[in-house]
């Protein structure tokens, strides 16, 4: 792919974004692609089963505290670099253009993968639904099919439909999930209310590994507020603040929420429960502690849910093959804004062919829409995720090292950076290490997928090593140009 300085330019405005989104509206969306009843619902269970049991909450409590100290970091540098955006610019800026490029095809791959996965789930999830009403049974991926055409037509539209639709649908998650825990409480469980969940003997409890990539796979989409910063109003007040409160409203929920899960059917009782059913796991406590109007609901919310995942995630993706569009690391054309809606339209309708072609080849080759393209490729997600993050905070540490912290604080130039790149080290390292647990596999079939994990990072950066050597003044500027 060549990046040459005389290509011809779109006239000012036309290939800029724009949009007047607070705070709210971006945490609407975050948390939104961070699906909450989708995580207590479907990977809650799992974890409790197959990771640490009754401990599972607490690695909640773990991933939300190494985000804040990420954060902090994040926050500091992004007042000291000339353009900040999404990870992959604080890479480049700290590590070098080639890593940064290397970070945003890496980028790339998380969302993807997590996107199809979700896909793959909600598909089985609406035939499941409609087979138990009696609706004629049809093939999964039919009804995938469907939600990636509805997610494209809202996703090709201007961002502010998308955030309404969103709030819309996280709100009433969060009202189920709320009404739900509250309920387990009110009743004081099924042996009573107490705080095991969230000791270090629970914790250490079975496989504390796979618990913790649950848990992290559950935060997967925090860091997108960067990307909505050409549509926020104030970006350089409304991002930070949009970044903390995400992880905290994230934080807070999933570490409350499954806590009651695990209170309605006790300590000693919830690892059975799940064994028994995990698929229904929250249908079944919602029968038991709201009744069988609430238990319909929340299984309607269940749905609408991976909805709204998917749609956050389509609208984070479509946003970073703009800005990778526009410098050329993608084709230009990805880089155009439509004339009316002012969203990256092209972008959307590439990434919804990406998602279906995707989706349909694991359908040839007869993956599991549920054990194999949701489980593996959410495992995937979740490691280039952690790894992405690692290198930022690298680069925050770097950063600081080489240009003096100015006015910022010792906390968040060296301590703050230095404490959560321990953190993700750590717990890269433990997802690694537990990932053929995930997967069901050994280690052969482990290996075959993390590969796609260093492939997208060298990819990347052969593809600037090569700008570099071909157009040095286009090398120069790719960071800047593709925040």
């Amino acid at each position: 792919m060549t990046t040459s300085v005389d290509i011809p330019v779109a006239p000012a405005g036309t290939r800029k974004l724009s949009g007047n989104l607070g705070v709210g509206e971006i945490v609407f969306m975050v948390v939104a692609a961070a699906a909450p009843l989708t995580v207590i619902g479907g990977a809650t269970p799992i974890g409790i089963l197959i990771g640490n049991g009754a401990g599972y909450p607490l690695n909640f409590v773990i991933c939300a505290a190494i985000l804040l100290f990420f954060s902090s970091g994040l926050s500091a540098m992004s007042r000291t670099v000339p353009k900040p955006g999404a990870f992959f610019t604080y890479i480049g800026y700290g590590l070098g253009r080639p890593m940064g490029v290397g970070a945003a095809w890496l980028a790339l791959l998380c969302y993807t993968t997590v996107q199809v996965a979700v896909y793959g789930y909600l598909g089985f999830a609406i035939n499941l639904d409609l087979s138990s009403l009696g609706v004629p049974e049809v093939p999964w991926w039919i009804y995938s099919l469907l939600m990636i055409a509805v997610v494209g037509f809202l996703g090709y539209r201007d961002i502010q439909l998308s955030a309404k639709v969103l709030a819309v649908f996280l709100i009433l998650e969060v009202g189920v999930t709320l009404a739900l825990s509250i309920a387990v409480m009110v009743r004081g469980g099924a042996e009573g209310l107490s705080l095991t969940p969230f000791t270090p003997s629970a914790w250490m409890s079975g496989s504390p590994g796979v618990g913790m990539m649950l848990a992290m796979a559950g935060f997967i989409g925090f860091e997108s507020t960067a990307i909505f910063r050409d549509e926020a109003k104030d970006p350089d007040k409304t991002i930070p603040r949009a970044t903390f409160a995400a992880v905290l409203v994230i934080g807070i929920l999933y570490s409350f929420a499954s806590w009651a899960l695990i209170m309605a059917w006790g300590p000693n009782g919830v690892v059975d429960a799940a064994a028994e059913d995990a698929g229904g796991m929250l249908l079944n406590t919602a029968m038991m502690y709201i009744g069988p109007v609430g238990g319909v609901i929340t299984q309607s919310l269940l749905l609408t849910s991976l909805f709204a995942c998917v749609l956050s995630f389509h609208n984070i993706l479509t946003r970073y093959q703009h800005a990778m569009g526009n410098v050329r690391l993608l084709p230009h054309r990805m880089g155009a804004v439509h004339p009316k809606y002012g969203s990256p339209s092209n972008s959307s309708l590439v990434q919804t062919a990406t998602a279906a072609v995707t989706l349909m080849f694991f359908m040839i080759i007869g993956w599991d829409p549920v054990m194999q393209i949701f489980t593996w490729l959410a495992g995937i997600s979740t490691i280039a995720i952690v790894l992405l993050m690692a290198l930022t905070s690298v680069a925050v540490i770097v950063h600081f090292a080489r240009s003096g912290s100015g006015s910022a604080s010792v906390w968040t130039t060296k301590i703050a950076p230095i404490v959560s790149t321990v953190g993700l080290t750590a717990v890269a390292i433990l997802i690694v290490v537990y990932f053929p647990a995930l997967v069901g596999g050994g280690w052969d079939l482990a290996i075959a997928l993390l590969v796609t994990v260093p492939i997208a990072l060298i990819i990347g950066y052969v593809q600037a090593t090569r700008i570099r050597r071909t157009d040095p003044a286009v090398y120069e500027n790719i960071i800047d140009s593709i925040s």
